[in-house]
């Protein structure tokens, strides 16, 4: 906070007009007129708290105790910094020194002129040393965020309710690992993960000219982005309701009053830019986007329930130690989906729907999550028959972290956690039940009688954001190595799902004219036709993790078939080509198909820096 403290003779102010968009209602505070008057013009900067609020205080009474004025007036004023405070948390600070000033200083007249208004003023001022002084404000060095006080369950699928220290946890050891984490700190095990090793092997890099915790990927990771994204939006659509697909911006300004009480819900992993004294921040999913549109929609209780989808670009500002390549970024995609519906019923009902395809989705791994449900108190006691309805749909028991009511916007936030190689807990996917937001970006439907209503809005990314679900696609061929197997990726997500390699230059018609058909279907598939040995290239292919090395010489031009080799289990299989399409077809049916992002042709590639 800055302030320029004025004893002045005279000062009169007018309000004129506004200058923001939601400025503060000024009745009964238009104008003024003071003799012998404290003016402190104050401007409430971007990092101030109510902290700041005592030590302002402090200062402006040591002032008025030296020069003896007859009356107080705070005058919010934009001028002395570039650095502003969102209008909404200006007010509330304000509308704080104001009481509080008050009531420090017994019967000294203290006043206010309203915020967010251009004003005409006189000031006449003293000419003594106190009369004009400046001041910065801080809160004190030892401030510190409040903690949130949480209450620990475990709570089990036939209905039971543990204090988790007294939980039998034999049969369930990742629950106990989640536990150990959430509820007594334990510290993660360390080892060397191979994720990462798989993350570089495939392109997933950090890019060390950007700022920590941003990526880069390389043509194989696009390939399995690109399958992941068009899956993430597939899956949404399976939901059985309307799903309307967007994009939008990824930076919103904290000026605005909505996008301001959000972050703040959030806390302090936003990532902040700032443009010609304005303060933005990045988007940390598709909330704010999809809420500032959908409060210009026209709704129907008949268009109920719908989402809205979005894969977006999404910021948060991650301490550096914890970042990590798939998993904890600065900069990621998120597939968010938002589901606007009627009222709290039908939220938990739908909700139901979309926690069901989150189990189905991880069981497709071949994995099971462990949840943590946190849970507001209000709705832990006002709706347990609901929430034993989402546990035993789980079939495992869960965390519940109990908090106070009013406390965020939700009133229920599931994380779904896999155990890593590592043994380590790892979120991924999520669903929330929201019941703030609607309200603060006034969003709202029309009901049967004709009223206007906020919707209830269930947030969710159903397979986590891309690449947390790619970390679980990893970590699983990281489990499949420990075990001794060959790792692999499903097919559908492969970047090279078929190389074609000929066995000499002599069979390259032959290996395009195979690839033509396969690529004719749909599928990633490319010709290794370079000068190098045959067991050369099927090295080199094994160390891509391609699908299926098909090799074509002289015996399969006669035959008109393929020499077919499974990474998966190892087999070599003789067929003809359109029983391998047949077989690719199926073991990707239900799973989008997108293209090649590199030539077909190997002897067109350079050396990638992940390959080299």
């Amino acid at each position: 906070m800055r302030v320029l403290l004025i004893h002045a003779k005279k000062f009169t102010y007018k309000t004129v007009k506004p200058a923001i968009q939601s400025p503060e209602n000024p009745t009964g505070r238009e104008k003024g007129d003071y003799v012998n008057v404290l003016v402190v013009f104050t401007t409430v900067e971007s990092n101030d708290s109510e902290a700041v609020i005592s030590n302002a205080i402090e200062e402006i009474a040591k002032v008025a105790e030296q020069i003896n004025p007859s009356a107080i007036l705070i005058y919010p004023y934009a001028h002395l910094s570039n650095d502003l405070a969102a209008p909404s948390r200006a007010i509330k600070i304000l509308e704080l020194l104001e009481k509080k000033l008050r009531s420090s200083l017994g019967n000294l007249k203290v006043g206010r002129a309203p915020f967010g208004w251009y004003k005409e003023f006189v000031l006449e001022c003293y000419g003594h040393p106190l009369s004009e002084l400046s001041r910065t404000i801080k809160a004190e060095a030892g401030t510190v965020r409040q903690v949130l006080e949480k209450k620990y369950y475990v709570l089990t699928p036939d209905g039971g309710i543990y204090v988790p220290k007294e939980f039998n946890y034999s049969r369930y050891p990742d629950l106990k690992i989640l536990v150990d984490k959430e509820v007594f700190g334990k510290e993660l095990p360390g080892g060397v993960n191979r994720v990462n090793e798989y993350c570089k092997k495939f392109g997933f890099e950090w890019e060390f000219m950007s700022d920590h915790g941003h990526m880069r990927y390389g043509p194989h990771a696009v390939a399995i982005m690109e399958a992941v994204m068009e899956y993430s939006w597939k899956i949404a659509r399976e939901l059985g309701i309307p799903i309307y697909r967007v994009m939008g911006t990824n930076m919103f300004n904290m000026a605005e009053k909505p996008v301001y009480e959000h972050a703040m819900l959030f806390g302090d992993r936003l990532y902040e830019v700032r443009v010609n004294g304005n303060r933005y921040i990045l988007r940390y999913a598709a909330c704010h986007q999809q809420f500032a549109m959908l409060r210009d929609w026209i709704i129907s209780y008949k268009n109920l329930p719908f989402g809205v989808f979005e894969i977006a670009d999404s910021y948060r500002l991650e301490q550096r130690g914890e970042l990590s390549l798939c998993f904890r970024l600065r900069k990621f995609y998120m597939p968010d989906l938002h589901i606007l519906t009627r009222d709290l019923s039908e939220a938990i009902e739908i909700s139901m729907k979309v926690q069901r395809k989150i189990l189905e989705e991880i069981s497709k791994l071949g994995r099971r999550y462990v949840a943590l449900y946190n849970i507001t108190e209000d709705f832990f006691n006002e709706h347990r028959d609901e929430l034993l309805g989402f546990i035993k749909n789980e079939g495992y028991p869960v965390l519940i972290a109990v908090i106070p009511p009013g406390t965020y916007y939700w009133v229920l936030n599931v994380e779904y956690h896999i155990i890593d190689n590592l043994s380590r807990p790892r979120e991924i996917a999520t669903f929330q039940i929201d019941v703030g937001n609607g309200a603060r970006f006034n969003i709202t439907y029309t009901d049967e009688n004709g009223e206007k209503k906020h919707p209830v809005i269930i947030h969710t990314a159903i397979i986590g954001g891309i690449e947390r679900y790619i970390y679980a696609v990893l970590d699983t061929a990281a489990l499949m190595e420990k075990q001794g197997r060959t790792p692999y990726l499903p097919t559908w997500l492969t970047p090279i799902q078929v190389r074609v390699i000929p066995v000499s230059s002599v069979y390259l018609d032959y290996a395009e004219k195979v690839a033509d058909e396969i690529a004719r279907h749909g599928f990633r598939v490319d010709i290794d036709d370079r000068d190098e040995s045959l067991g050369r290239k099927i090295r080199d292919a094994g160390r891509e993790w391609v699908s299926y090395i098909v090799v074509v010489g002289e015996r399969e031009v006669k035959s008109n078939t393929i020499n077919v080799r499974v990474r998966r289990t190892n087999d070599q299989i003789v067929m003809n080509i359109e029983e391998f399409i047949n077989m690719l077809e199926e073991e990707v049916k239900g799973y989008p198909k997108t293209p090649l992002p590199m030539p077909r042709y190997l002897s067109a590639r350079p050396i990638l820096s992940y390959q080299a």
